[in-house]
């Protein structure tokens, strides 16, 4: 290797990847190499060709999808037009991240090594795969693959004679200072930030748009187990504009309860005012952020106070404890050997970093506010399907939100921030805004008219699809399937008066699995009669009906819902359609439904 200068490129969804990458670039430095920690779409990617060492860590999302921040480099990096020879100076290594629950497992990270392979690239070791499902998390392929990647690293270049390795406990600078202001700003810097959009272009994660909620509507009965809300708001006068199949996403906020709860834990007064200021140049500051800001704001609406904190967050907090006993147990969080006892103490039973750092009071009350945006992640904003189309609904945005709560060992329940924020919001008490942006989504429905399309949509999953046959009964469509399945008719039950009434006008097929109510007729004929009737079985049944649309009409063919088990059936059942309506193979219809989702007509929206 000609240098041992590193680059740490990294593609996250949810934060993991670039904590892993953050990471990796505090150990370089401890082994005093020269690193730089990026994200994939925000390099400069035609300066691959002049990089010696990199390290590429990138989670799969979805169906084996990249995440939305290394989308322009993944387009870019598998152009056709790029030699064989483009990578040949660079010497590489890639960590993935993943859940083996789904089938394409670290998807991103094969291919995408394989891909730096085929343009000259030389791989220092094999692909690390981290594992979600793991009983410690990814960082348990993590740690010994580190291990190797040092020794491959440093074995052409260690470190000089005259430079120690500097020891892990050592506190590293914050990447901020936070000014505190004598008096509180006269003008309101923060309003004028978040008032309204930018008028250069439409909304967006930098500028929002402040949408007046006008309802929220729980739409699931009163015995149901889960809060299911649907929620409307005004968009008049936003520049935001949509198609069926498009995302919102939504910028949530802590409570006020957490708020306050954790400015008492660290010793802040939420009313102070402060600038914040990068320590080394080439750092930015969270572009989101006012400037100056108060701790209220910053705390409410960008330290993710109630995520799960990892393993980073206690080797930062030992360096930053006081107290002799609350350091050692912290130490031992963050160390490798401690990671069972971490996964027990806070990955298990959920709990989060507020709660963490109220367990150890003489640490929580000793943070600098220097290091708060290196302890917490920001808040991330949460995308979902819209549920609406601007055809039915002129100037307004309707989503569907399963509010999320769980119970686990611990005594408070768990909550989902996102929708639980929104469950609490009542236009009925008063003006409500919130800040959301919309996105392309993963699902494009046909232009041509006059293609059926068969959507399957169970639960939640359904949103996307009422938006697609709004959109289409406006534009003259008719020729709308909908597989829909919840557990009750009378308890979850999406927009039944809704599709009964397209039923009655000839615009929609709707086939129902209800799986807490018995219905033999959908069943395999060996079946036993307590099973539950899901939308595959449903699909099977009618699966003449599937197959004449599919091959005789050319249908479009869209599945949405979680991700963990139902894809994977539908595709089986899709799998025996082909076989016996077809008369295919195995391999043919293997290779059928391969077809159908190279040429877009089978396409899927997932989430975990």
């Amino acid at each position: 290797m000609p240098s041992a200068r590193l680059l740490v490129l990294f593609g996250s969804q949810t934060g993991t990847a670039q904590d892993v990458s953050e990471r990796l670039g505090r150990e370089a430095r401890r082994r005093q190499l020269s690193c730089r920690v990026e994200a994939l779409d925000s390099y400069p990617v035609v300066n691959l060709i002049n990089e010696p060492l990199v390290i590429f860590v990138c989670a799969t999302t979805g169906q084996g999808d990249p995440p939305d921040n290394m989308k322009s480099f993944w387009r870019f990096i598998f152009r056709r037009s790029l030699p064989s020879t483009a990578l040949r100076q660079m010497d590489f290594a890639v960590l993935g991240l993943g859940d083996s629950s789904y089938a394409k497992f670290n998807f991103v990270a094969k291919k995408l090594h394989r891909r730096l392979l085929q343009l000259g690239g030389s791989a220092l070791l094999p692909m690390c795969l981290g594992d979600d499902q793991h009983e410690l998390g990814p960082d348990a392929a993590i740690d010994p693959w580190l291990q190797d990647l040092w020794e491959k690293v440093l074995g052409p270049h260690p470190v000089p004679l005259n430079l120690d390795l500097s020891p892990p406990g050592v506190l590293w600078p914050s990447k901020f200072t936070l000014q505190f202001l004598k008096d509180t700003p006269s003008s309101g810097p923060e309003e004028l930030c978040a008032a309204g959009t930018d008028p250069q272009g439409p909304p967006s994660e930098l500028q929002p748009f402040l949408a007046p909620m006008v309802s929220n509507q729980r739409v699931t009965g009163p015995s149901h187990f889960q809060d299911v809300r649907l929620i409307e708001f005004d968009i008049s006068g936003s520049g935001i504009s949509f198609a069926a199949g498009d995302l919102v996403l939504i910028q949530p906020e802590n409570t006020a309860s957490h708020v306050q709860q954790f400015c008492q834990a660290l010793g802040l007064d939420p009313e102070q005012h402060f600038t914040l200021q990068p320590r080394e140049p080439g750092v930015t500051c969270p572009t989101r952020l006012p400037q100056p800001c108060s701790v209220r704001r910053l705390v409410s609406q960008y330290l993710d106070i109630a995520s799960v904190p990892r393993r980073s967050f206690f080797e930062l907090l030992a360096c930053l404890s006081p107290h002799e006993l609350e350091r050692e147990k912290l130490r031992e969080f963050g160390s490798a050997r401690g990671q069972e006892e971490l996964c027990e103490y806070c990955t298990r039973p959920r709990r989060t970093a507020l709660e963490v750092l109220c367990d150890f009071p003489h640490t929580a009350a000793a943070v600098p506010p220097d290091y708060l945006l290196d302890l917490l992640p920001l808040i991330r904003p949460r995308a979902f399907s819209i549920a609406s189309s601007l055809w039915a609904h002129p100037s307004r945005l309707q989503i569907l939100v399963a509010v999320v709560q769980y119970q686990t060992r611990l005594r408070e329940p768990r909550r989902g921030l996102c929708s639980s924020w929104l469950a609490s919001l009542d236009p009925v008490q008063g003006p409500v805004r919130v800040p959301l942006w919309v996105r392309s989504g993963g699902l494009t429905f046909p232009k041509t008219p006059d293609v059926p399309v068969i959507m399957v949509g169970p639960g939640t999953g359904v949103a996307p699809f009422r938006a697609a046959i709004q959109e289409r009964v406006a534009q003259g469509e008719t020729g709308n399937v909908l597989f829909f399945g919840c557990r009750r008719r009378d308890q979850d039950f999406y927009w039944e008066a809704e599709w009964e009434q397209l039923q009655a006008r000839g615009c929609l097929t709707l086939v129902t699995a209800f799986s807490r109510e018995q219905d033999s007729e959908c069943l395999p004929p060996a079946a036993p009669q307590e099973q539950k009737v899901y939308v595959q079985h449903r699909l099977r049944a009618l699966g003449p009906l599937v197959w004449e649309l599919l091959d005789g009409r050319g249908a479009h063919f869209y599945l949405a819902g979680n991700a963990k088990y139902m894809p994977a059936d539908v595709c089986d059942t899709l799998l025996s359609i082909f076989r016996e309506e077809g008369g295919l193979s195995d391999p043919d219809a293997a290779a059928y439904l391969a077809q159908l989702q190279r040429t877009l007509r089978f396409q899927t929206e997932t989430w975990a």
